[in-house]
């Protein structure tokens, strides 16, 4: 299937070497599909608008590529900071971590319960690094950081 020779009915251009082509369900249909005489390369993922997109539709692979950033950026702020006042620490995750992890989580929302478990992994262990709340279970952490005021 040949759909247009590289310029929309606009005159923009289309960047033929950012396109894929990604089938949505458990079936390879084998269409190929060109853009200007390239063929689109078929994918099992892609990330559009920020959220990683899989042929299942399952928010998996965004969730573990989320979590991952915001445990490096918990650790750098851990390791950065050499304050280990609490509530200097608290308002860092909250302004750069939080964001992180609720940025379109309307749109991936989890479900299965790995997923969830690997999104609370991220303020578990974070709490679990700071110096009052470490020896303390995970719910008593919770209660005390968010009761702490700024």
């Amino acid at each position: 299937m040949h759909l247009f020779s590289g310029r929309t009915p606009g005159n923009c251009q289309i960047s033929i070497n950012k396109c894929c082509l990604l089938n949505v369900g458990k079936n390879s249909h084998g269409i190929v599909v060109s853009i200007g005489g390239s063929t689109l390369p078929v994918v099992t993922h892609t990330r559009d608008l920020g959220i990683i997109v899989s042929s299942d539709l399952s928010p998996s692979l965004h969730v573990t590529d989320i979590v991952s950033k915001a445990h490096m950026r918990a650790g750098l702020i851990l390791r950065t900071f050499m304050s280990r006042d609490i509530h200097l620490l608290k308002r860092a995750f909250l302004v750069y971590v939080r964001p992180i992890v609720e940025n379109n989580s309307v749109i991936w929302s989890t479900y299965t319960a790995r997923d969830i478990d690997a999104v609370e992994s991220v303020q578990r262990r974070f709490t679990k690094r700071l110096p009052t709340l470490s020896n303390m279970s995970y719910n008593d952490r919770l209660s005390c950081f968010y009761s702490i005021l700024f």
